[in-house]
């Protein structure tokens, strides 16, 4: 596998119980929370964001959740032949 984290966020995105019941068991919390904590864009909907943020401890009831990874864009005049 090239890119096991895209595979664990795929995973924890989009996976039913027994997958993710799988998951947990297979890497644990804390690849987990690397995986969670170093998500890029499009990696997570906003539901799982929620929920993994507060399945893991990174976020407790009260506190700020972080905002979901945005693409960055190029400005649009930049040129990136000069």
């Amino acid at each position: 596998m090239s890119w096991p984290e895209r595979l664990i966020a795929q995973i924890m995105d989009i996976g039913d119980y027994a997958d993710v019941q799988v998951l947990v068991h297979a890497v644990g919390d804390q690849v987990l929370r690397d995986v969670l904590t170093n998500a890029q864009a499009g990696n997570f909907s906003p539901r799982s964001w929620h929920y993994w943020h507060y399945r893991l401890g990174v976020v407790k009831a009260g506190e700020e959740m972080p905002a979901l990874p945005k693409r960055k864009c190029l400005p649009s005049d930049y040129d990136p032949y000069f």
